[in-house]
């Protein structure tokens, strides 16, 4: 690795860390960070998108920089944008700048302007080098880049099971499985979700909002929807109440093409993202539908037992080993006392 190649991992790396910022915040736009450096390599501006409808991250970087930016290196995490939206195209406050060289992790996932921009600078001039650090700046918009290629939420599936893979006891008790900093992770991801989806028996059981709580008076909650087909829910039960403007949505597809119509119309509305926080038996309808794109699964060092006890995914008993789902790019970390597993499903519907 040169040094050049060295000092623009550097410099995406922190422009990664100015779109986690917007964490959040930003859907139905895509997280965008950028940094720009001067003609010495010192950092002049720092930029990222706040929310949808506020300038993007290259325009705040850039004009963080002002005049300083001419000659420089701009670094974005995201090709930018090359036709107008609610905002103006980010190419042309690029070319104005004045930087003599882009440095972008990852192209537009849009077919109709992938690679755009990487045209229009390049053809103005403009040193345009892509590719740096792109798996990572990838991850950060998968749900984005799903829903713009395939018009429906990135799905994700998260559970809370015991090391012997059980979610509650036969009588439906789960609080706690696991421990606070999982449970702080997990305010994390509804933050990031447009939608967050449990079957009825945890609304019941757990009087589940379904609401961040995390950080305090959080401005944008996600669309709450129940996965039953009874919702018989109690009167003073959380679920009604939660978000006075926001009442809860219930529907309980199971079939793939109940599924894949669901999925359809939520992305409609512009969900990008669906969190799916259990219990057993929606992780097993939409696993076995094919609609989830990446598991969550929190392991806690315990050891429930009983064959009554719930599983982490319920349905109906495979009659082979081979119909299990395979997971691809898996992970494994340590989340206080918890292990945290990720990995991709290997049979979501659309993709070979």
């Amino acid at each position: 690795m040169t040094t050049s190649d060295f000092h623009d991992k550097q410099m995406m790396r922190l422009a990664f860390q100015q779109a986690l910022r917007g964490w959040g915040r930003c859907s139905p736009n895509p997280l965008v960070g950028a940094v720009v450096t001067d003609c010495s390599g010192r950092i002049v501006g720092r930029g990222y998108h706040r929310r949808a409808g506020c300038p993007h991250a290259e325009p705040m970087a850039l004009d963080d920089a002002g005049d300083a930016a001419r000659g420089g290196v701009l670094y974005v995490t995201l090709e930018p944008c090359s036709t107008w939206g609610r905002t103006p195209p980010c190419t042309e406050r690029v070319l104005a700048s004045g930087v003599r060289r882009v440095v972008v992790g990852c192209l537009d996932a849009n077919p109709a302007h992938r690679g755009a921009a990487i045209a229009i600078l390049s053809d103005a001039g403009i040193e345009v080098t892509s590719g740096v650090l792109e798996a990572e700046c990838m991850r950060l918009n998968e749900a984005f880049f799903w829903w713009i290629n395939h018009r429906r939420p990135f799905v994700l599936l998260k559970m809370a099971m015991t090391l012997d893979g059980r979610i509650a006891t036969a009588g439906g008790q789960s609080q706690w499985i696991s421990g606070p900093p999982a449970r702080r992770m997990v305010q994390r991801l509804r933050r990031w979700a447009d939608a967050v989806m449990v079957g009825g028996d945890t609304v019941r059981f757990d009087n589940a909002a379904l609401t961040v709580r995390s950080p305090a008076n959080w401005p944008r909650q996600p669309l709450r929807i129940v996965w039953t087909s009874r919702p018989d829910f109690p009167a003073e039960a959380r679920i009604w109440s939660a978000v006075p403007d926001q009442p809860p949505m219930f529907a309980k597809p199971t079939t793939t093409t109940q599924w894949l119509e669901f999925l359809s119309n939520l992305g409609e509305r512009g969900v990008m993202a669906l969190l799916l926080e259990g219990g057993g038996e929606l992780a097993a309808a939409a696993l076995q539908a094919g609609v989830v794109n990446k598991i969550a699964f929190f392991v806690a060092p315990k050891i429930l037992g009983g064959r009554d006890s719930r599983p982490v995914v319920g349905g109906a008993s495979p009659a082979a080993l081979s119909e299990a789902i395979e997971l691809t790019d898996r992970q494994v970390r340590r989340i206080g006392q918890d292990l945290l597993i990720t990995g991709y499903c290997s049979n979501v519907y659309g993709i070979d």
